[in-house]
């Protein structure tokens, strides 16, 4: 018997394409590990062997350059000096005892070469899992590194999937880097102008929110007996099974900002919340905030509300530190105070 396979379902192609596809795609994962790990053998043949284990080498400033001209004669592109160094960089980050942890099959070498320029090591056993969970490209993963997105978590731990219930502090940030969307850095926008360029850009956005967000809605009505209320923008996040509410805000934060969110976040929970979802969070992102306004309001010690402040631009190490220290400086240790000066 046969069949006539001109008049195929599209359908039936598409297996056919996406076996295919997904065996061209393990392939390339397969041979990208192993590429990997060749690199990393090759930095510690270099530290241990040739360099006698020290960082520089011992046997004069032609070593790299002879040992780039052989590889490159026999194997191709690949090995240059520079690369060469990085593999031996990349073995001095990640030495034996390190390695069956670090070495992701997922990653590839341009996000290993990354990775190993970032100084601190649980920064870089952060960047490993994530750009490895979340399918991070090298070019993600380097404005994700630039714009020190670890530092700008409220919480560096991110939760865990089977940890229940989550800390949404391990994935909301403070600061949030919109310099994908071309804002100008000096000039006030509309909230609607902010609104729409974020939906413009909502994949780019969807990233840097970061982990398990999903977008539902912009301008979503909440309906009481008497008013309509719009909250900006709804999404859910699939790990800490929440909806959350961002209110979008061109200026300052206010009292009247903060008042706002909160009644926000107790009707969503009132009338829209599953009986299986977790409490509503709520985000007010705003183009400024006074953090004294912060501490001394609901924020401080609602579990379900917090101040964001977003950049137009990718902030420089400098830039990025005083925000970060904005963020903590009215920061006390339990029982003591503000200033020792009033006493």
């Amino acid at each position: 018997m046969t069949h006539d396979l001109a008049g195929a379902p599209d359908a039936f192609f598409e297996r056919i394409r996406a076996i295919l596809s997904e065996a061209r795609g393990r392939t390339y994962a397969s041979v990208n590990a192993i590429m990997v790990e060749a690199y990393w053998k090759i930095g510690q043949r270099i530290v241990e062997e040739e360099q006698g284990g020290q960082a520089k080498a011992a046997y004069g400033s032609q070593l790299m350059p002879e040992l780039s001209r052989r590889l490159g004669n026999e194997f191709g592109k690949g090995f240059s000096v520079a690369n060469l160094k990085n593999a031996r960089q990349f073995y001095l980050r990640f030495p034996d005892q390190e390695k069956r942890y670090t070495l992701r099959s997922e990653l590839s070498w341009s996000h290993y070469r990354l990775i190993m320029r970032v100084e601190d090591a649980e920064a870089r056993a952060y960047y490993i899992r994530e750009a490895a969970d979340q399918g991070w490209s090298s070019r993600q993963l380097e404005r994700n590194i630039r714009s020190g997105w670890h530092r700008r978590l409220l919480s560096p731990k991110a939760p865990a999937e089977d940890r229940q219930p989550p800390d949404p502090r391990g994935l909301i940030k403070d600061p949030y880097v919109l310099e994908f969307l071309g804002l100008p850095e000096d000039q006030r926008l509309h909230e609607a102008d902010l609104e729409t360029a974020l939906i413009g850009k909502l994949q780019h956005f969807l990233l840097e929110l970061g982990r398990g967000f999903s977008f539902v809605a912009r301008q979503f009505r909440i309906s009481t007996e008497t008013n309509h209320f719009y909250v900006d923008l709804v999404f859910y996040n699939y790990l800490l099974k929440c909806f959350v509410l961002i209110d979008l805000k061109t200026d300052k934060l206010s009292h009247q900002d903060i008042g706002q969110i909160d009644m926000y976040v107790r009707l969503f929970d009132d009338l829209k919340r599953a009986a299986d979802d977790n409490p509503t969070l709520g985000i007010i992102l705003c183009a400024d905030k006074d953090e004294t306004i912060v501490r001394y309001s609901v924020l401080q010690e609602s579990e379900q509300l917090f101040a964001s402040k977003y950049l137009a631009v990718l902030p420089s190490e400098e830039a990025l530190a005083r925000e970060l220290e904005a963020r903590h400086v009215l920061d006390v240790q339990p029982g003591g105070s503000e200033s020792d000066d009033c006493a």
